[in-house]
């Protein structure tokens, strides 16, 4: 059962407005050094464990509302997760687009206390995230939630994971995936997660 991320994707998006332009010129150089991510690996000695996810906001395998996206409010969608098992001290989430040329990261939070398995929608933006918690940087270069900004006309899948972690992180709020990756793998005791698509319209 795959519980980690994938193993590479994009930093050539566009972003929303004219903050969100192509990025690909200044950091696709790096990101042929720096994009790649290795697969965080399950709590040793443990079973893969499954999470249920699922999303008020959009269906698993379906389209994502517009008002998630850089098209419309940009909001956070609505997240719910099944109990963690016995041991599970923290839980991180990470959406990310592995369609990009180079993986790319759309949100991170991490610390979650185990008691809590739901985010509200628009979490990130209204203040909603749970006691305790952090956000890290996504590769907007944004400490919160960033939504599908898909150049080009083809569908983006995005994928959120949800991970029941055996220890509360050790990072500050605006870790990077860079340092989150690592300091996740080993620790996971089950994970999860949900996929929806997006594709702009032409403008």
């Amino acid at each position: 059962m795959r519980l980690g991320l994938p193993q590479c994707g994009n930093f050539a998006i566009c972003l929303p407005g004219f903050k969100r332009i192509f990025v690909a010129a200044f950091l696709c150089p790096l990101a042929v050094l720096f994009a790649c991510r290795h697969e965080p690996e399950l709590a040793q000695g443990q079973p893969a464990q499954p999470l249920r996810v699922e999303s008020s906001s959009f269906a698993n395998g379906g389209s994502i509302p517009a008002g998630n996206t850089c098209d419309g409010a940009d909001i956070s969608p609505a997240l719910k997760w099944s109990v963690p098992p016995a041991g599970t001290r923290s839980i991180a989430i990470v959406m990310h687009d592995p369609d990009a040329l180079f993986d790319f990261t759309h949100w991170i939070v991490f610390n979650i206390p185990p008691g809590i398995q739901s985010l509200p929608e628009g979490a990130s933006e209204q203040g909603g995230m749970p006691q305790g918690s952090s956000e890290g940087v996504n590769d907007f270069n944004e400490p919160k939630y960033g939504g599908p900004c898909p150049p080009g006309s083809k569908p983006h899948h995005y994928v959120l994971h949800v991970y029941a972690l055996d220890l509360r992180l050790n990072l500050l709020e605006g870790a990077s995936r860079k340092q989150l990756d690592p300091a996740i793998s080993g620790h996971i005791l089950a994970g999860g997660e949900i996929t929806g698509t997006y594709r702009r319209s032409h403008r």
